[in-house]
């Protein structure tokens, strides 16, 4: 953990986790302890949303990225005075972002799988995916306060 610094955050955490399911709640644990170090109370609402798309993330991660195999996510949490970065990254075989995903749900098929990234969007104020040049995929999300 970091404390105020020149990068400008006042908190810094790094999580690594095994890419498997049972793994992902302590990444809701290190948000939640993350939050609590705001000087003004997050809304429990917020919160939930965070959690919600942090979930949606690293599943994303521990689905696709290994192909069953052994690896790890590694999730990055920065608490800024005026907002909450957290960026989730594997090594493994990344993945095409889909473009906008429509989350107009009347009567259309959606199949299984393909809300994630579009949840993770509804949620956030900042969304983007990319590449990362060691391999893998890095996926990064904004709140603002």
């Amino acid at each position: 953990m970091t404390s105020a610094n020149g990068t400008g955050h006042l908190h810094a955490i790094r999580l690594t986790i095994p890419a498997k399911p049972e793994y992902i709640t302590l990444g809701r644990l290190a948000l939640t302890g993350i939050a609590r170090l705001r000087t003004e109370p997050m809304a429990p609402e917020a919160l939930g949303d965070l959690k919600l798309a942090l979930t949606e993330a690293c599943t994303n991660s521990v689905r696709h990225a290994y192909d069953g195999g052994e690896g790890c996510v590694e999730i990055l949490y920065e608490l800024h005075a005026d907002r909450l970065v957290v960026e989730v990254a594997d090594e493994g075989e990344g993945f095409d972002a889909p473009p906008e995903v429509s989350l107009e749900l009347n009567g259309a098929a959606m199949s299984e799988g393909g809300l994630g990234i579009a949840i993770i969007r509804a949620l956030v104020d900042e969304f983007e995916i990319r590449e990362r040049v060691e391999g893998g995929s890095a996926l990064r999300f904004v709140k603002k306060f």
